[in-house]
């Protein structure tokens, strides 16, 4: 695996040269200021370029842009209303640009309204690491109570209910703050702060959007974006619903091996494959992450690894993003199957036989909980990730292991 680091650009807490201390051999990242729905264009792709090639005294850092993560899939496409067409114009326009600059894998998602849902930003371990979390009574209390969704109510079981209610009277007016805050985190212009009333309206676009329908619209626009991503030499590769559950009645179609499968099979070009995250799929006990690896490895183009220890093995239950080799997922039998794939494209003699890996979030640590870098994203969590993970890739690797009965 060749392993990489997401940097969110300049403003990012840690540095190229955080990245290059922690061992990191390539960059994922995108241009987050560039509007949803707009092309990339070459000046802004060559500017990120640069900026990632050198160290903070101007030394020149040896990493390259390896993935883009994320070339955001508007609202607009995946609900096929108002600008979609030209939207999907602009991407295919943007993977050009990207191409010609050097740049093959492309990461996107498409979950609507919500990238990535957590109760909990900075929830304390017992051991003083903070991590993000999902806590599934607190959600259920903001969905009933904050958000106050019409027909919440029909989305939980009656013990669930019961117990959203009860948190929610003895919740403090500051917590119910955070949590609104917390969970809106996700949604598009997080970064200034939506009311209620923002979220309730984005949800009233998917009213009449069934899983069936949302899907279709994915396949619609990977029919048109895999061949020409066959065509320029590049890799897309879907990102999986986080948590892999539905949530607020939103449709989900990114959740379970299933899922691949059906995407994979309607526009079925070796172009359009998979970001396996272990982390997001790892959030429902009846994913089997290293069996998904050995069955759809050769449409694997990029993953992502990390762990969830499961509070609740019940689909849509709490859960936490735990120390990298400390969750439900097995990485060690993960990793072995990996590098199984990895050795059958290199004798099939694939030319994309390395895929690219991040060590994904991190338990906030050490000086990480002064740095206080975006969520999930902190200096020391992740290089403790990266070398628990690289300890085993080189373990795996060793002459020994591979003689061993």
């Amino acid at each position: 695996m060749k392993q990489t680091w997401r940097w969110f650009g300049p403003k990012d807490l840690v540095s190229i040269d955080d990245m290059l201390q922690a061992g990191v051999e390539g960059v994922v990242t995108a241009l987050h200021h560039v509007p949803t729905g707009t092309v990339w264009s070459p000046e802004d792709i060559a500017r990120r370029q640069a900026e990632l090639a050198v160290m903070t005294d101007g030394a020149p850092s040896g990493l390259t842009w390896d993935v883009v993560e994320s070339l955001p899939v508007s609202e607009d496409i995946k609900r096929q209303t108002g600008d979609w067409k030209a939207h999907i114009a602009n991407w295919k326009t943007s993977m050009r640009h990207l191409r010609a600059a050097g740049i093959e894998v492309i990461c996107y998602n498409f979950m609507p309204i919500l990238d990535w849902t957590r109760t909990d930003l900075a929830y304390r371990l017992a051991n003083g690491a903070t991590c993000m979390r999902f806590d599934a009574i607190d959600f259920a209390a903001f969905d009933l109570f904050l958000l106050e969704r019409r027909g919440a109510a029909d989305s939980y079981a009656p013990e669930v209910l019961e117990q959203a209610r009860a948190r929610f009277a003895t919740m403090s007016d500051a917590r119910k703050d955070e949590l609104a805050g917390n969970v809106v985190f996700g949604l598009p212009g997080a970064a200034e702060r939506m009311s209620m009333q923002d979220v309730k309206t984005h949800l009233a676009h998917y009213d009449n959007i069934p899983a069936a329908r949302l899907r279709a619209h994915l396949v619609d626009f990977l029919a048109e974006v895999s061949p020409l991503a066959q065509e320029l030499g590049m890799r897309l590769c879907c990102h999986p619903d986080d948590p892999p559950f539905p949530l607020l009645g939103l449709p989900r179609i990114m959740s379970t091996e299933a899922d691949y499968k059906a995407v994979m099979a309607a526009v079925d070009l070796p172009a359009n494959g998979i970001t396996l995250c272990t982390g997001s799929l790892g959030a429902r006990a009846d994913n089997d992450l290293p069996g998904m690896m050995a069955r759809l490895g050769d449409r694997v183009h990029f993953l992502h690894l990390r762990n969830v220890a499961l509070e609740d093995r019940a689909l849509g239950g709490s859960f936490h993003e735990a120390a990298h080799l400390e969750g439900n997922t097995d990485m060690v039998a993960m990793i072995a199957a990996i590098l199984a794939e990895e050795s059958r494209r290199r004798a099939a003699g694939r030319a994309d036989w390395q895929i690219s890996m991040r060590p994904d979030h991190g338990q906030d640590i050490l000086d990480d909980l002064k740095r206080k870098a975006q969520p999930g994203y902190p200096a020391i969590g992740r290089l403790k990730g990266l070398a628990e993970l690289r300890g085993i890739m080189t373990a795996l690797a060793h002459p020994a292991v591979k003689a061993a009965p």
